[in-house]
């Protein structure tokens, strides 16, 4: 007897797990929108979650099996999730109606992500104010007041690879860019000298390093994230602050309190967070250390990691095509030829098939392959009976998009002259959006795009550059990268070029 009932309880709770990872699997085909089976557990991510898949390939594979569709309805495991490719549609989503979608969906964890409280990831209500009092900071004027910092930076990138070329191996491009972009805002954001490029124990590189390693620990920290969030919110109560958080934390509060009693302004990213902490008043929201200091830690790691691995995929593209580098040194060369040695703001700006290849770059390589929104209300899309609820997930495909064959053709294909002013004049603007678009765009666009400029052009001045036997062709996407990267990192040959 006690055998059955252990038998029937057993039942019972395998009936009640099933119900509930299924419960939900009705949602889409309810809605009229087409979308692939779920599986319970995993939904449609089965591989992504056991890190078989990286997002991007995942999110490429479903935009061409529903290639027609203007949506697709898939489950990230129990939860319903939109997938929107109609370019009409994501102008609705991300700027005519974006008061319906100014929420990004990502979560936030006080205690045990305390970080976690910036500008990319807050809900409307904390996000509108902070972006109205950090954007000043990211003017064109600003960047120009900050173009010397980011020459000296570039130009300790030069000396450094001069060393690297001299030793005559393959080199690491994503961690030499990243050296290179985690000193550029050292000293632009914090006004601190990193010394990524010459100190091998830089504490900044380090941590850098830590936030994006895949390590077990950190996995198991995202699984439970994802697939427990109310057990995440009570680890925090119990897990002691990482030591990036740690990190960060006090280096931001050291550094305001140095100002503070040194009287010094530099009228950068910290002296904004630092007026901010000195008037709360004039900002309509609570603004505790932990707020104030992840602002300063989305910066570092946007600005350098996504930066970094834009120029590491340059690199790695003009390696393989050698006219659209010699193409693009020539123009360099002019620049200087025209204006001596040092370049200024608007010489970058002037450079055209520069321009052209950061690009296609972005292009072929978006760092971020999905953007994520949440409904702030319950909508229905313009011109049909698609209705979505409150709290509704919509990932647009960026990566998916952006390799589309009716869109770009031969998208495997590296060409800058796909941004020739007349071809981008018959595409509609939102089949580009690696900085997303509408008021909730990347806020350092600009920045991220002088900052990496100005190192290609320090680089392929002085070295061509080549692949070798490191070198990974074909490229693989990383299944275990937050970020679009590589496996196995990207191997280049480095050479001085021997002027005449």
């Amino acid at each position: 007897m006690e055998l059955l009932e252990a038998l029937c309880g057993i039942i019972a709770l395998i009936l009640t797990l099933y119900y509930y990872f299924t419960s939900t699997f009705d949602f889409w085909k309810s809605r009229g929108i087409r979308g692939p089976q779920p599986i319970p557990l995993f939904g449609n991510i089965k591989d992504v979650m056991l890190g078989r898949k990286a997002m991007s390939n995942y999110s490429l594979e479903i935009y061409k099996s529903y290639k027609d569709e203007p949506f697709i309805g898939v489950f990230a495991r129990r939860t319903p999730v939109l997938v929107v490719k109609d370019p009409n549609f994501i102008k609705d989503i991300l700027i005519k109606d974006f008061s319906n979608f100014a929420d990004r969906g990502l979560p936030i964890y006080e205690k045990t992500e305390p970080l976690s409280q910036h500008l990319v990831a807050l809900e409307p209500k904390r996000w509108r104010p902070l972006r109205t009092k950090l954007s000043p900071v990211f003017t064109s004027g600003k960047l120009k007041e900050m173009f010397p910092l980011i020459l000296e930076s570039s130009e300790h990138l030069e000396r450094y690879v001069e060393k690297l070329v001299s030793r005559n191996e393959p080199i690491e491009c994503r961690e030499l860019t990243a050296k290179y972009t985690t000193d550029v805002i050292g000293s632009c954001a914090f006004g601190i000298e990193t010394n990524s490029l010459s100190d091998v124990d830089s504490e900044f590189r380090a941590m850098g390093r830590e936030v994006f390693a895949q390590k077990w620990f950190n996995l198991i920290r995202i699984r439970i994230r994802e697939a427990a969030p109310w057990l995440y919110v009570v680890l925090g109560y119990i897990l002691p602050r990482t030591k990036v958080s740690k990190f960060f934390t006090r280096i931001l509060m050291e550094n305001i309190d140095y100002r503070e009693k040194n009287n010094i302004v530099r009228h950068d990213f910290v002296d904004t967070l630092r007026e901010l902490k000195r008037h709360p008043d004039k900002i309509d929201i609570e603004l505790t250390d932990s707020i104030i200091a992840s602002q300063a830690f989305v910066f570092f790691l946007a600005g350098f990691e996504t930066s970094s691995t834009t120029m590491s995929h340059a690199l790695y593209e003009l390696a393989q095509n050698h006219k659209i580098q010699d193409t693009l040194r020539e123009e360099i060369n002019d620049m200087y030829a025209k204006n001596g040695d040092t370049l200024t703001y608007d010489n970058i700006k002037e450079m055209k098939y520069l321009d052209k290849v950061f690009k296609e770059t972005l292009r072929k390589y978006p760092p971020a392959t999905l953007l994520m929104r949440k409904s702030t209300s319950n909508y229905t899309f313009d011109g049909t009976k698609i209705n979505i609820p409150k709290g509704q997930i919509i990932w647009i495909p960026v990566y998916a998009i952006q390799r589309d064959p009716d869109i770009y053709p031969d998208p495997d294909l590296f060409d800058p002259d796909r941004f020739n002013e007349e071809i981008i004049q018959t595409r509609n603007a939102m089949f580009y959006l690696p900085f997303g678009d509408g008021p909730r765009n990347c806020i350092g666009a600009r920045f991220a795009i002088y900052q990496t400029k100005l190192g290609l052009v320090k680089i392929l001045r002085n070295y061509n550059v080549d692949i070798c036997d490191k070198t990974q062709i074909p490229y693989i996407n990383n299944p275990r990268s937050f970020l679009l990267a590589p496996t196995g990192g990207i191997y280049l040959r480095i050479t001085k070029i021997n002027r005449v």
